[in-house]
């Protein structure tokens, strides 16, 4: 198995892996499959889609799994070559038995089924109006308002970036980083308004090859074949049903992993603690829900046991997270008494160092409090994008880089004056009046 992997991994590094399965996707649609092959690839798909919806739980955030968007296309495309491969096995083996496209869609069949294909076809349409109107087309919506805000957004989150390289927040590795980021955020979310038109294609295809399965077999078997009409719709309608089952399952869970990695936020969190924490971290919910499900379980002719049960359970749920928190408040006090003599020990023991020394900015400008708003973005202040500018003009001319300016306010200047600092010295002040015009003789 691990020499499988590794020659796996070593044709990926060889760019071969894409191509090949590009080829054998098309190949799936013209090469008759056998009924073996059918079962494995079937079976691989829905493996496939169960992986993929657990990557996109488990993601900490949905730049976690940036390739979604590609992978989402190629699941898709495979399930249609295997639909397309299933299609023709159905049509032009169905006649010999429900066994004719393998044993994974004939059980599908037979268990959804259960003797009435009447259930069978309800079943399937109930599958394909949660995919497609409600999961997909939601999916869909969240996936497109999130591509036009990300997109709306971009300017002012570069605008942040430069604002904070050039207050020094952060250095230049962090602001190609971030930059980086905020690209690929809106790239992200660009493909997956895309890719969510690409399950919404493929639950359309699902209803229409059940079908064509289903008119075609009958066709096919009463026409060619001589079958009577209660066999030949015995076998296709199972055959039909089946394949659409195995087919809509995947589809599905597809559906479902792009609702849940396009509505997660940015922020990198568990999404398992996420929703503990948020739902039922406050357990003032929980009392109340408790006595709400009691109040219902005692009116008669309620199903009493049920709601009873459910509101023990609430309840019990309640007390445990309250007692919880009390140990957790409990012992978190008992550390910080603990660690506070050792804390304040340490510190009047300490030998001075390099830590207690404050930075020193190379270049500085502080400002009184009435110039605030020339440096705050929030405020339209263009200060900082002229100093960059001022820069960028001067490391031109002179031939090497001018460092960055930190600006701080300054509350022991005036309101309206500034102040120039070489190395923490001051190397000139001046003043300004931003409500004024300034007058120069030339």
């Amino acid at each position: 198995m691990e020499a499988v992997i590794q020659n796996i991994q070593n044709m990926s590094r060889r760019g071969i892996v894409a191509p090949f399965l590009v080829i054998a996707m098309l190949a799936m649609m013209v090469v008759p499959l056998p009924p073996l092959a059918l079962d494995m690839l079937f079976t691989f798909n829905i493996s496939l889609s169960v992986i993929v919806l657990l990557v996109c739980i488990y993601a900490g955030r949905p730049l976690d799994f940036v390739i979604f968007p590609t992978i989402l296309l190629v699941t898709t495309l495979f399930r249609l070559a295997l639909n397309v491969a299933s299609t023709r096995v159905v049509l032009l083996e169905g006649h010999t038995g429900t066994a004719a496209a393998g044993h994974v869609i004939e059980s599908f069949g037979e268990f959804v089924i259960g003797g009435n294909y009447t259930v069978g076809l309800v079943v399937f349409a109930i599958l394909v109006i949660i995919n497609f109107v409600v999961v997909t087309k939601g999916a869909g919506r969240v996936s497109e308002v999130s591509a036009r805000f990300t997109l709306d957004a971009m300017p002012g989150k570069q605008m942040a970036i430069d604002a904070d390289l050039n207050a020094g927040i952060i250095n230049q590795e962090e602001a190609r980083t971030r930059r980086a980021e905020v690209v690929s955020e809106a790239d992200f979310y660009g493909s997956m308004d895309g890719a969510s038109k690409f399950v919404r294609g493929d639950a359309v295809a699902g209803i229409l090859i059940m079908f064509i399965n289903i008119i075609g077999g009958l066709a096919i078997g009463m026409l060619q074949h001589d079958m009577a009409l209660a066999e030949a719709v015995r076998n296709y309608t199972l055959l039909a049903i089946g394949d659409g089952l195995v087919a809509q399952i995947p589809s599905l869970l597809l559906s479902s992993a792009t609702a849940i990695i396009i509505t997660r936020d940015s922020a990198s969190h568990d999404l398992g603690d996420q929703v503990f924490q948020q739902m039922f971290g406050n357990t003032k919910i929980l009392w109340i829900t408790a006595a709400i499900m009691g109040l219902i379980g005692i009116i008669p002719g309620m199903p009493n046991f049920a709601f009873l049960f459910l509101a023990a359970a609430l309840a019990i749920g309640a007390k445990l997270m309250d007692r919880k928190k009390a140990d957790d408040e409990l012992r978190s006090r008992v550390v910080r008494d603990v660690e506070k003599p050792k804390a304040a020990a340490t510190s009047e023991q300490r030998d001075l160092s390099w830590d207690d020394v404050q930075p020193v900015d190379l270049i500085g400008l502080e400002v009184g409090y009435g110039l605030i708003p020339m440096v705050d973005r929030n405020q339209n202040g263009q200060l900082l994008n002229r100093i960059k500018g001022v820069r960028k003009k001067l490391s031109q001319d002179l031939g090497f880089l001018i460092h960055a300016v930190h600006i701080r306010d300054n509350l022991d200047l005036a309101p309206n004056a500034y102040r120039i600092t070489l190395l923490g010295v001051p190397a000139g002040e001046g003043t300004v009046y931003t409500e004024r015009e300034m007058a120069i003789n030339p």
